[in-house]
């Protein structure tokens, strides 16, 4: 059989040039000092979470239904299993999940708004590292309740249908998170472009309502402070579409536009021990861990993706891994976590929020960067 010399010359630049780029873009995130590695931070991390009852948002009571951060840390833990090769994590995770088919049923979520909805990403989730379809039904009907218009809407709901968006659409930043998750891991679980469609829609809708001519997002169009973790809720929803959308999708320009315009800004607002603050450009504010996770995990994943330049961000992402380390403490806890937060048009109120330790805001992000790190 006959080589063309174009082709021959093809496949030996690919060997060559290849691997090389795959180096490059990873050679900031390897040789950790010790107890600082993704896989050692990862393990403690997820082992915590296995340990840990159901919060409910620091109450001590049980929570009514599950809460969104656990779904988030839920999700990340899922996935540094999947990332890590550890199969016996992934099953302990589905051993946390198998009650709610039976004596926890009640603790299942109603998909009625974006928190509860992105419960759904977990069994799907499930279903990609294990096949079993009981977790896919679970996880679909999450991500098809988001598109499907109530029998009674609330006046907007039925505007926001037409318009091909999702009725929980409401305009705070933290959707980005909630509602493109859910319907990336349903296209994930089974190919079907409506349901990475619909993400991508959704976020482009966001990022022109939202995204400010210097990169980031205010709470919500009446609340005017670049809050970190709700900047970290869109940043980590671009992240999450970015990975799974097609190349070809109309809407992957805008999206990546608006993620490499936010890198920047972040670039420029990183204090000098590798953190951000609770309010991003407020140099008063104190530095807070669950927003810098999620800004780490949208460079990383930037960087190794080749979304980013390596040499100018992948130091800022290894400075934010490094400065994340420091504030997980013995007992696999992540300290400086804003606690939950509802918006308000008041800078004091975001400055006085409480800084929390072991909260699921800033566990699960944790998660996400280690898994990103390790991640081929």
């Amino acid at each position: 059989m006959k080589i063309h010399k174009h082709v021959l010359m093809v496949i030996l630049i690919s060997i060559l040039v290849l691997p090389g780029l795959a180096t490059a873009q990873n050679k900031y995130f390897r040789k950790w000092p010790s107890g600082k590695s993704p896989l050692e931070i990862g393990n403690r991390v997820a082992d915590h979470f296995i340990e840990t009852p159901h919060p409910n948002f620091g109450s001590p009571k049980p929570p009514g239904s599950i809460t969104y951060p656990e779904t988030c840390a839920w999700f990340g833990a899922l996935l540094f299993a999947d990332a890590s090769g550890n199969d016996a994590l992934t099953k302990k995770l589905a051993d946390r999940f198998t009650p709610f088919y039976g004596t926890e049923s009640k603790l299942i979520p109603l998909p009625d708004m974006v928190d509860n909805t992105v419960f759904g990403a977990v069994p799907l989730q499930l279903y990609i590292q294990t096949k079993d379809r009981q977790y896919l039904e679970t996880g679909i009907a999450f991500a098809d309740k988001q598109w499907t218009l109530p029998a009674n809407p609330k006046p907007g709901q039925e505007e926001l249908a037409n318009k091909g968006l999702s009725w929980q659409t409401r305009l705070w930043i933290d959707d980005m998170f909630m509602i493109t998750t859910i319907q990336v891991q349903a296209y994930r679980a089974t190919r079907d472009e409506k349901y990475i469609n619909r993400a991508a829609s959704e976020m482009v809708y966001y990022l022109e309502n939202l995204q400010r001519p210097n990169g980031l997002f205010f709470h919500a169009p009446d609340v005017p402070f670049f809050w970190a973790r709700g900047n970290g809720w869109m940043a980590a929803g671009m992240t999450e579409i970015l990975n799974a959308l097609p190349s070809n999708n109309p809407n992957r320009p805008a999206i990546l536009a608006g993620y490499k315009k936010m890198m920047a800004s972040l670039r420029d607002y990183q204090a000098l021990d590798g953190m951000w603050r609770q309010l991003i450009d407020d140099k008063d504010a104190w530095e807070e861990s669950s927003g810098t996770a999620m800004f780490t995990y949208a460079l990383i994943t930037g960087v190794k993706k080749g979304w980013l330049n390596e040499n100018e961000y992948g130091p800022l992402a290894r400075k934010a891994w490094l400065a994340l380390t420091e504030k997980i403490n013995a007992n696999a806890e992540v300290e400086g976590v804003c606690e939950g937060t509802n918006k308000k048009n008041d800078r004091q109120y975001y400055l006085d929020r409480e800084a929390l330790t072991g909260d699921m805001h800033g566990q699960a992000p944790v998660l996400w960067c280690a898994q990103a790190i390790l991640s081929k």
